[in-house]
């Protein structure tokens, strides 16, 4: 199934049947300490919602924090006190995308960061304007699937790196990282605050998408990006990015 995506007058195809799912189970990775996730059994009177346990259906009650436990995508309500939820957010679940491969760059406090211009120099050599960046972090071991990143001071963003995206018309992140921010920075969350001008606006339509994974055959460039996203009425909800290669018609 071949769909047409036109953007700045060319003309891309891409192949709808062909998905590649960047997202991880919820469950499957954790960070900030967060709780194991937890399904039981719902119980009412005589009736427990388990086939094992007697009962003609499953009907099980989910537990679960989906900031440290997989893939999820966030608003600008996981930094404000108002109630946006990403189901009032997302309002659009196709964008056109770049996949960029960086190095994390080792500062001298140990620190490893993502620096603006190993973005740069390879997001500038897009050929059309594009809404999203996905950014994948070298090295790219599997073990980020299954990780235990609580702890361990994972790498992060330069905040450089999110103006430079936002001066090239980027609305939606996703990384593969458990936060765009370093694990504990005191509070400061600066490359959120940036990437929502939290202190202009109450009002972005941008969102974060973290904990991804992208295969290594995955190759840099152009996407179209299906991200689907639970209707959930939270600051940020369990998420199945999906990029669909675009070819140039």
């Amino acid at each position: 199934m071949i769909a047409a995506i036109y953007r700045n007058g060319l003309t891309f195809t891409t192949d709808l049947k062909a998905p590649i799912d960047i997202s991880i189970a919820i469950g499957d990775v954790r960070c900030y300490y967060a709780p194991a996730v937890n399904a039981l059994p719902v119980e009412i009177g005589d009736f427990i919602g388990s086939v094992k346990m007697g009962s003609s259906v499953n009907y099980f009650q989910l537990t679960s924090c989906p900031h440290g436990q997989g893939t999820h995508t966030e608003c600008i309500g996981h930094i404000t006190e108002q109630n946006q939820s990403i189901n009032q957010v997302n309002k659009e679940f196709h964008f056109v995308g770049m996949l960029v491969s960086a190095s994390v760059t080792k500062q001298q406090n140990g620190d490893l960061v993502v620096m603006k211009d190993d973005i740069e120099k390879s997001f500038l050599k897009k050929p059309i304007d594009v809404d999203a960046c996905i950014i994948r972090t070298i090295p790219n071991a599997k073990e980020k699937i299954g990780k235990d990143y609580s702890g361990t001071n994972p790498p992060y963003l330069d905040v450089e790196v999110i103006k430079f995206l936002k001066a090239n018309g980027i609305r939606h992140l996703l990384v593969d990282l458990p936060s765009v921010d370093k694990e504990v920075d005191g509070g400061a969350l600066v490359c959120h605050r940036t990437f929502w001008d939290s202190e202009i606006s109450q009002d972005s339509k941008s969102t974060i998408t973290e904990l991804v994974y992208i295969p290594e055959a995955v190759v840099d460039g152009l996407y179209l990006i299906n991200l689907q996203v639970s209707p959930l009425e939270m600051d940020a909800a369990p998420s199945r990015p999906l990029l669909y290669k675009l070819q140039k018609a």
